[in-house]
Formats: structure tokens, C-alpha cells, sequence
């Protein structure tokens, strides 16, 4: 799919996608034919937005802190 259709699959714009892929931190993407055109797969984009629903510590528990175990804190001695 091209940059404005993978935008609008992903409900972001197509500014964002093209900072994304600047940075190179967003979902993977190609160019295609002799104008070079930016492409998008959508197997790849729903791999990719899986992946940071996964890293997102609001969405998965394993990540969130407030479900880890409370710590005990070291007590002061007295001198």
C-alpha cells in the first residue's frame, strides 16, 4: 500500500509515517518502481503495530510496573 493508504490503515498521518521512516524507528517500508515510490505491506504493518502493543507496559502486564512486587526498603541503623 502506498504512504497515504498505510496512513490512514494505521490512524496516523502521513507526515508521521514520513518522520517515522526518517528516523527509521517506524513500521518497514520500501521504495518501488522508477519513481521510487514509498510502499508498505499491510502483513508487515499489523507485525509492527503488534510489536509496540507489546512494549507498551498500558497493554501488557508483564511490562506494567505497578503489578510488579513490593519491594521492602533497607532500614537505617542508628549510629
Amino acid at each position: 500500500m502506498n504512504v497515504q493508504t498505510a496512513a490512514t490503515y494505521m490512524g496516523v498521518s502521513v507526515n508521521t509515517l514520513y518522520v517515522w521512516r526518517h528516523r527509521r524507528q517506524g513500521p518497514p517500508s520500501f521504495r518501488m518502481g522508477s519513481g521510487g515510490r514509498v510502499m508498505y505491506r499491510r502483513d508487515l504493518l499489523d507485525a509492527w503495530l503488534s510489536d509496540q502493543q507489546q512494549a507498551d507496559s498500558r497493554s501488557n502486564p508483564i511490562l506494567n510496573p505497578l503489578n510488579a512486587a513490593p519491594q521492602q526498603r533497607e532500614r537505617r541503623r542508628a549510629a
